[in-house]
């Protein structure tokens, strides 16, 4: 009988002992948006398992600066979690959300971002635990020019090469107000799809007042079905075009008589074959 009761007296002073140990684990439960972009802050959650043992008192978890991330400070950094008080919610974890920022230099792929968390309660002192955090450059970047302008119809035309490793979707160009040109009709052009190293033109009803910086705004949407906007400036320079429009009216003006004389050509002919005709009824 003594025996039975030491035996039970030991399973619960063994119970208890094991219970009294605080063990944390962390998860990372989310990352907005997916991927992250370089330049761009990125929504990142944690999940605090194990904070429902009083034991563990106060819990403290943080995030790492290191490159290519920084927490932004309008996130709290660390957070002091008091244990215990969550079993109350019938919850046994503390969900943490940080605003990441991501270098505009990081490059493509998983990148870890490390965290760490300590407790009151544990002897093993303060415990690091890195995360993988996908990131994909989907920013596009456009080389634009003035590719031709016709003085006569005032069709001014530009070229907008994709200089990114990026496809883009659903590209605008939009000419705002600005004291060099004005606009007649629309002042925002549909471009369309445009892939990577590949290049389309834009047409503009513009008359140019004087040479100078043309701003053009470009709204495209990238890979992961965002609406990016991008601010180019474009130089304008009349010489360029002023003496190919001459080339063009001298062009068009021998191309017409050409044709007149080409008319006139087989018209005289025309005429000399009728004649000739007439002649020959008139013997017989």
């Amino acid at each position: 009988m003594k025996k039975s009761v030491i035996i039970a007296i030991l399973i619960l002073f063994l119970f208890q002992l094991v219970s009294a140990v605080c063990t944390i684990n962390v998860s990372m439960i989310n990352q907005d948006p997916y991927p992250a972009i370089p330049g761009e802050p990125v929504k990142v959650v944690f999940q605090v398992n194990g904070i429902s043992n009083v034991d563990c008192n106060t819990v403290e978890f943080g995030v790492r600066d290191n490159f290519p991330f920084t927490v932004d400070p309008s996130s709290e950094n660390p957070v002091f979690i008091n244990s215990g008080v969550y079993a109350k919610r019938y919850s046994s974890f503390y969900t943490a959300p940080f605003k990441i920022r991501v270098d505009e230099n990081a490059l493509d792929g998983d990148t870890p971002i490390e965290v760490y968390y300590s407790s009151n309660g544990s002897q093993s002192g303060e415990r690091p635990q890195d995360f993988n955090i996908y990131i994909e450059n989907t920013k596009a970047d456009f080389e634009v020019y003035v590719k031709d302008y016709n003085y006569n119809t005032r069709i001014l035309t530009f070229e907008i090469l994709n200089i990114a490793d990026v496809d883009v979707e659903a590209l605008t160009m939009e000419i705002p107000q600005q004291e060099n040109l004005e606009i007649k009709g629309a002042n925002k052009v549909v471009v369309g799809d445009l892939d990577s190293n590949e290049y389309t033109t834009a047409d503009f009803e513009a008359i140019m007042k004087n040479d100078g910086d043309i701003n053009l705004s470009i709204d495209y949407t990238d890979s992961v079905n965002i609406r990016r906007e991008i601010n180019k400036t474009v130089y304008f320079d009349s010489s360029y075009f002023k003496d190919l429009t001459r080339d063009k009216t001298s062009i068009s003006i021998w191309v017409y008589l050409i044709f007149l004389a080409i008319i006139g050509f087989v018209g005289w002919k025309l005429y000399k074959r009728h004649k000739k005709k007439k002649l020959h009824h008139r013997h017989h």
